[in-house]
């Protein structure tokens, strides 16, 4: 990646490995965040809602979403686990289109924040309906 007018100065290089795993980190806590859903499909509902099918194929899709985003969280540690410290890459340009700071601040090297699955019922924040 290219460095951006944005840059803070310094080296903007990082090893590719280290990158990967925060990115894989990010996905794990998504999969939590995703997980927690679940109970709230199913708690005080009737039996007969429960038993739906239309009720089943949500639950299936959530379960299908945990399950993909942590085999990609897999797969990208474990590419990451396969590189060397010497491959750097400057990630300045793709941090600048993330849009959630907090996912911003974890993805970058010297920033070392709890997932946002642990924090989130902590804390008020913004909730944007489509």
């Amino acid at each position: 990646m290219s460095n951006s007018p944005h840059d803070p100065g310094g080296n903007p290089n990082e090893p590719l490995n280290d990158v990967l795993e925060r990115i894989s980190e990010e996905l794990v806590d998504v999969a939590e965040l995703i997980e927690r859903l679940e109970p709230l499909l199913s708690n005080g509902r009737s039996t007969e809602f429960l038993a739906s099918p239309d009720h089943m194929r949500i639950m299936q899709g959530i379960d299908l979403a945990v399950q993909k985003t942590r085999g990609l969280a897999t797969f990208i540690e474990g590419i990451g686990d396969r590189l060397g410290a010497d491959q750097l890459v400057d990630i300045s340009t793709a941090l600048n289109l993330i849009t959630l700071e907090d996912m911003k601040r974890r993805l970058r090297a010297s920033i070392h924040e709890a997932p946002s699955a642990e924090i989130y019922q902590k804390a008020s924040g913004d909730l944007e309906f489509f």
